[in-house]
Order: structure tokens, then C-alpha cells, then sequence
């Protein structure tokens, strides 16, 4: 789910009520310039019951409503959209990015019909990794509502870009795993598959997050920053200081 709202508001309000659904900010670094808002749930049906809940909340829904109303003027668009994890489709995802400060987006359009070739190639570019050993994760996601069919996201989550450097290098190790043979077979794969595809950086925003606590504790001084102190005000003289 990507949604926009004033982000100083939203955590006041989020704060205030100790609602316990949760979500992250991410902010461009490539691409069109936005921010991104990720909630994640169980199921939809515990998507249903949190906006219940808020419904409920007269106050938390109507100081929601608020944000929402003043936050229309600075936007320049607001989309939504809901994506299901797959697991088969993952490589080691991580389960905990409370340590991750950057994060890769890759959304690929698989044609229509092809799923099959799809799930073949993300099989054997898999293989390739374990075969090379390369510490790689990601987690990918198909887009179920918010978008064209055949839509998937890949995230991949790194604590310094000193990890996505290394995962050039590693693009070697991979093309060594899978021998000329298999560097042909996934070339054959991607052409039959693949419509589109799009890559992008983000970095987590602190300060546009609401996360758990948990979260908090393990780096409290990323997640939890001091506001910035008050500019000082200039010394009075003492001649117009006195009476």
C-alpha cells in the first residue's frame, strides 16, 4: 500500500491513539521524485479490521481525514496498491528491516500468458545464486488490486550501498554459476516473459515511519531522531538590555 498523508500529522495521530498497525516510509533516490507508505497485514481480511477499527476511532478517523483534506494541495498524485508475498517467488527474504536503511525496487510485467516462462526464470535465477553462494535477499510480491495484471514488485532491502556495489560484483559470480548454457536459457526466458521492467532506489525515512517498538529499540538513534535544536537568538546588547 503506497499512501500519502502530512507525515508529522499521521504519527501524532497514530501515536496518540497507540494504534498497532504499523508502517514504513520510503523516499526516492532514482525515479520520479515520491514517497512511498508500506502497511503489512496478515491477511486481507485483517486489512478489513484495522479499517474498521480506525472507522470506529472517531478520532483517530477524523484527524485522519484532516491530514488527508490538507495534504491534497501538495500532492501531485496518490495511488494505492495491494501486493501478496510470495514466498516461492523469494530468495532469503529478510523478515526484520529494522537494520535496513535503503531499499531496491524492481517491478517487472510478465505477458499475458506466460507466467509459466515467469516462474522458470525467477526458478533458475535462484539456482544461479545458490550455486555462486551469493548473500543475496529479496522479497517479491504480485500485485493482486492497483494495477495492470501480471505485475510484480521485487524488494530488496540493504543497510549501506556499500551492498548493492557488491551485488555488481557478484553479477560475475553469477553468470560463472550458470555456464553458457544457462546464461542462454535465461536470456530465451526474460524475451518470452517479461514485458516491462522498471528499477529504483529508495531510503528509509525515519521521520515519515511509524514502526514498533521493537523497531525503536534495536536503533533508537535512526528511528527516533532528536528534533533539531531551535536556532539561538542573537545576543542582546547590554546597553539596549538595560532599562
Amino acid at each position: 500500500r503506497s499512501t500519502l498523508f502530512p507525515y508529522t500529522t499521521l504519527f501524532r495521530s497514530m501515536t496518540k491513539a497507540n494504534w498497532p498497525t504499523h508502517y514504513f516510509a520510503l523516499n526516492s533516490l532514482s525515479g520520479k521524485l515520491r514517497a512511498l507508505y508500506l502497511t503489512q497485514y496478515d491477511s486481507l481480511e485483517a486489512w478489513e479490521k484495522d479499517n474498521a477499527a480506525v472507522a470506529k476511532n472517531s478520532a483517530l478517523s477524523a484527524e485522519l481525514e484532516r491530514a488527508s483534506v490538507a495534504d491534497g494541495e501538495l500532492l501531485d498524485s496518490v495511488d494505492q496498491g495491494v501486493f501478496v508475498y510470495s514466498d516461492e517467488l523469494s530468495y532469503h527474504a529478510r523478515a526484520n528491516l529494522s537494520q535496513q536503511r535503503f531499499m531496491e525496487i524492481s517491478a517487472y510485467v510478465v505477458r499475458p500468458g506466460h507466467e509459466k516462462e515467469w516462474n522458470e526464470l525467477v526458478k533458475l535465477v535462484k539456482s544461479g545464486y545458490e550455486k555462486a553462494g551469493i548473500d543475496a535477499h529479496w522479497g517479491t510480491f504480485t500485485q493482486i488490486y492497483g494495477g495492470q495484471g501480471g505485475r510484480y514488485i521485487v524488494l530488496s532491502a540493504h543497510k549501506t550501498l556499500a551492498e548493492v556495489d557488491n551485488d555488481f560484483l557478484n553479477d560475475k559470480l553469477f553468470e560463472k554459476a550458470l555456464g553458457e548454457d544457462g546464461l542462454k536459457q535465461l536470456d530465451k526466458l526474460v524475451q518470452a516473459s517479461i514485458e516491462s521492467s522498471e528499477h529504483n532506489l529508495f531510503q528509509f525515512n525515519p521521520h515519515q515511519s511509524y514502526v514498533p517498538e521493537e523497531w525503536v529499540k534495536s536503533d533508537p538513534t535512526f528511528w527516533k531522531p532528536k528534533a533539531a535544536a531551535p536556532a539561538a537568538k542573537p545576543a542582546v546588547e547590554k546597553e539596549k538590555a538595560k532599562p
